[in-house]
C-alpha cells in the first residue's frame, strides 16, 4: 500500500478539530484507502478502536441506511461512552438528506466528535451542506496516483531509461490505483470500462436526470477522447451540427459538460490573459482526471501523445497543489501558468523537440514575458535543451522530482 503522504499531511492537522473533513474525487481514485490510513494513524495515536465508526455506503452492510434518520439512529446506537468519537462516512451521497444529521452532530457533540466524509461528486460541497455549515468544514480533493506514486507502488527503480515503458503504460492506462493489480490489457480495459460506466450512470445520469442518453454519450466520448484542446460552446455546437444530424443546443452542451466536471470525469481550466491579468470567458480547456478513462473510448482515433503529456503535466501540477490556468498572449498560448503561495511558474509541454522549428515554437513563446518567475519546457527528450534562462526538463525526471 502506498502511504499517500501528500494528502495525509494536509489532512493530519485537522484530525482532532471539530471542522468536518470533506474528501472528494473521482470514483476509485483512492478516497477509501486514505480514510483507512487516517484511521490507522488515529489508532496508533492511542484512540480505542471502538471509538471509531466507519461506514462505506457502497457496501451492502449499510444498504438499509437510506435517510438521515436511519443514519442518526445507527450512530446513536454505536456511541456508548463520553470519549471522543471519530466518524467516517464513505460515499455519503447515497444517504438522503445526510447533511442534516452531520450538521446535528456538530451542534450536539461539538468537539466530542471528529467527522470525515467522502463523495464522488462536487455537489457534496454545494447546496444545503454549504449553507448549514457556513465555513465549518475543510475540503480535500484526491486524484489518482501520480507517476511517482505508481513507481512506489510497483517498486520500479528510479532510472528514467528503465522507466520509459512504465511511463508509456501510465500515459495509456492512467493512474487509478486498483488497475495496477490487474495482469493484462483486457482486464485493465474491462475494469476501466466498469469505472467509467459507474461514473456516467451513478454520478451523472441518475443524479442529474439526464434523459437523452445517446446525445450525452456522444458529447462525453468526444470530450474524453480529445483532451487538452481549447473549446468554446460555439465551436462544439458547430462540430455537432456538421458531424451529427441532430445537432445539440448550447444550453444542453453547457449542462452536460458541467455534469462531467461535477463527477470529476474532466476538469475545466480557465484561460488567463497574461498581459491584461484577467480571466478570459468563452473558451476553456478540458483535461481528463485519468487518461485511462479516455483510452477505453478511443477506438478509432490515433494517439495524441503531445496532448496526453500535457494532460499528465496538468494533473501533476494540481496534485502538487498549484492553481493552474492556461496562459493567453497576443502571440500565442502558454500551456500552463501554475500559482502557489504567491509564486508563479510557467510551463510549455510537447512530445519531442524534433527540430529547430519546434524548439523555437516552445521557447520563444516566453519572449514576451519579462518577469523572473521560472519558465519550463517539458518533453520526452533526454538531451537538455535549456537556454536563455528557460529550463528544459525530461518529463519523467520532472515527475520524479522531490
Amino acid at each position: 500500500m502506498v502511504i499517500r503522504e501528500r494528502y495525509l499531511k494536509k489532512i493530519r492537522p485537522f484530525y482532532n478539530q471539530d471542522l468536518i473533513k470533506v474528501i472528494t474525487g473521482i470514483r476509485r481514485c483512492g478516497k477509501s484507502v486514505i480514510l483507512r490510513q487516517i484511521i490507522n494513524e488515529i489508532i496508533e495515536s492511542g484512540v480505542k478502536e471502538e471509538n471509531i465508526i466507519y461506514m462505506n455506503f457502497e457496501l451492502s452492510d449499510y444498504s438499509d441506511i437510506k435517510t438521515s434518520k436511519d443514519l442518526d439512529y445507527y450512530i446513536k446506537s454505536k456511541i456508548a461512552n463520553k470519549d471522543k468519537y471519530y466518524l467516517f462516512f464513505d460515499e455519503i451521497q447515497y444517504v438522503k438528506e445526510w447533511e442534516r444529521t452531520v450538521n446535528s452532530y456538530k451542534a450536539k457533540y461539538g468537539d466530542k466528535v471528529s467527522i470525515f466524509i467522502t463523495g464522488s461528486n462536487s455537489d457534496l460541497l454545494s447546496g444545503e451542506l454549504a449553507t448549514l455549515l457556513s465555513g465549518r468544514y475543510v475540503s480535500f480533493k484526491i486524484k489518482p496516483f501520480s507517476f511517482k506514486e505508481v513507481c512506489e507502488f510497483k517498486n520500479y527503480e528510479f532510472d528514467k531509461y528503465k522507466l520509459e515503458e512504465h511511463f508509456n503504460n501510465y500515459v495509456k492506462w492512467g493512474g487509478l490505483p486498483q488497475r495496477f493489480a490487474l495482469n493484462d490489457e483486457y482486464e485493465i480495459r474491462t475494469y476501466l470500462t466498469d469505472v467509467y460506466n459507474s461514473i456516467v450512470v451513478k454520478d451523472i445520469i441518475n443524479r442529474f436526470k439526464v434523459t437523452d442518453l445517446e446525445l450525452f454519450n456522444r458529447i462525453a466520448e468526444y470530450i474524453v477522447t480529445t483532451p487538452s484542446q481549447t473549446f468554446s460552446a460555439e465551436s462544439l455546437v458547430k462540430y455537432f451540427e456538421i458531424n451529427d444530424a441532430r445537432g445539440v443546443g448550447k444550453t444542453t452542451l453547457y449542462n452536460y459538460l458541467e455534469y462531467m466536471c461535477k463527477a470529476y470525469l474532466i476538469e475545466k481550466v480557465d484561460r488567463y490573459d497574461v498581459r491584461g491579468k484577467r480571466i478570459l470567458n468563452g473558451k476553456y480547456k478540458y483535461y481528463l482526471a485519468d487518461l485511462g478513462l479516455g483510452q477505453i473510448l478511443n477506438i478509432s482515433k490515433k494517439e495524441q501523445m503531445g496532448a496526453y503529456l500535457e494532460n499528465v503535466v496538468y494533473n501533476e501540477l494540481v496534485y502538487r497543489g498549484y492553481d493552474v490556468k492556461v496562459g493567453s498572449l497576443d502571440t500565442g498560448e502558454i500551456d500552463f501558468i501554475a500559482l502557489k503561495d504567491g509564486n508563479k511558474e510557467y510551463y510549455q509541454v510537447c512530445y519531442y523537440l524534433v527540430d529547430e522549428n519546434v524548439i523555437d515554437r516552445e521557447f520563444k513563446v516566453y519572449d514576451n514575458i519579462k518577469d523572473n518567475y521560472p519558465k519550463y519546457v517539458i518533453s520526452l527528450d533526454k538531451f537538455d535543451f535549456s537556454q536563455n534562462g528557460i529550463i528544459h526538463k525530461n518529463i519523467i525526471d520532472w515527475l520524479l522530482d522531490q
